[in-house]
C-alpha cells in the first residue's frame, strides 16, 4: 500500500510517499495556485492513503476531505525517524521557524515558533542573494569573507535598501552575504536557546540545505547539527509515517 504525506508549504509543495518500507519524495514550488499543485502531485504519486501538513494542509481538507495533522507533529515525527537519537527540531521554512523538543520517547515535550515575520526564513533568504546577485543553491557557498559587515536590520525591505547602500560603498558581496547568514543565525539563537535544545538536533526545512547556515548554527550553539539529505522533505515524511500509523 502506498501511503503519503503532503506538506503543503509556502514556497513549496512537498510529497514522500511510504512503500515496502521505501520512500520517495516529489517537490514543486507552490506558485499562486497551491491547490492545483497538490492535485498534480498526488496525481503523480497516487497514494491510497494520505495525510496533510504544513500551512496549507486546510486546503486539502476542505477540498479532498484529506485529513490534516500540525506542522509540529509531523516534523517531530519525521526527524525522530530518520534520526533516533533526536531530542531537538530546528526548522527553517520559507516563513517561519520552528524549535521542538522531544523527550526520550520521542513525543514533543515543547515547541516554540515564529510565524508572524519572515525575517530569518528562506524568504528572506530568497530576496537577498537576489540582491547580491547569487542563487539561493550558491548563496550559502560564499560565507568564507575573511571580513564581515553588521547587517542592523531583520526586515526584507530596509536589509535590501542596506545591502544596496553596502554595494555602493565598495563593500564586498561575500562580507555581506557572511554578515546576512550571522545576523539571521543571531534572530534564530534566542528562540533555540528559550526553549532549551538538549542533544541530538536535527536541522531540518529548506534552509537546512544552506551550508553556511548549517555551520553558522553549529558553531553558535556549540554543537553538531544533523542534516537528512532531504531536509525540507521531514514533515511530509513524518506525515505520511503518522498515516501509516494509523492503519495498524
Amino acid at each position: 500500500m502506498r501511503i503519503a504525506g503532503i506538506d503543503v508549504g509556502s514556497r513549496y509543495i512537498k510529497v514522500a510517499l511510504v512503500e515496502n518500507g521505501a520512500a520517495r519524495f516529489y517537490r514543486e514550488e507552490t506558485g499562486y495556485d497551491p491547490l492545483s499543485v497538490c492535485k498534480r502531485l498526488i496525481e503523480e504519486s497516487r497514494p491510497h492513503r494520505m495525510l496533510a501538513t504544513g500551512y496549507g494542509r486546510h486546503l486539502l481538507g476542505a477540498e479532498r476531505t484529506i485529513e490534516t495533522i500540525t506542522e509540529i507533529k509531523a516534523v517531530a515525527r519525521g526527524a525522530r525517524t530518520a534520526f533516533p537519537s533526536c531530542r531537538t527540531i530546528i526548522d527553517i521554512g520559507g516563513q517561519d521557524t520552528k524549535v521542538v523538543v522531544l523527550d526520550a520517547g520521542g513525543s514533543v515535550a515543547n515547541f516554540e515558533m515564529n510565524d508572524r515575520c519572515a525575517a530569518g526564513t528562506g524568504k528572506f533568504l530568497e530576496i537577498m542573494a537576489h540582491a547580491l546577485g547569487y542563487t539561493i543553491g550558491d548563496f550559502g557557498l560564499n560565507c568564507d569573507a575573511d571580513q564581515e559587515v553588521t547587517i542592523s536590520s531583520l526586515c526584507a525591505v530596509f536589509a535590501e535598501s542596506e545591502v544596496i547602500s553596502l554595494i555602493s560603498k565598495g563593500v564586498t558581496r561575500e562580507a555581506m552575504a557572511k554578515g546576512l547568514h550571522n545576523s539571521i543565525v543571531s534572530r534564530i539563537l534566542p528562540l533555540v536557546k528559550r526553549i532549551g535544545f538538549p542533544d541530538d538536533i536535527v536541522f531540518a526545512g529548506g534552509c537546512a540545505r544552506n551550508l553556511c547556515l548549517q555551520n553558522m548554527l553549529s558553531q553558535r550553539l556549540g554543537k553538531p547539527l544533523l542534516v537528512h539529505e532531504n531536509p525540507d522533505m521531514l514533515s511530509a515524511y513524518g506525515a505520511a509515517l503518522c498515516a501509516r500509523d494509523a492503519l495498524s
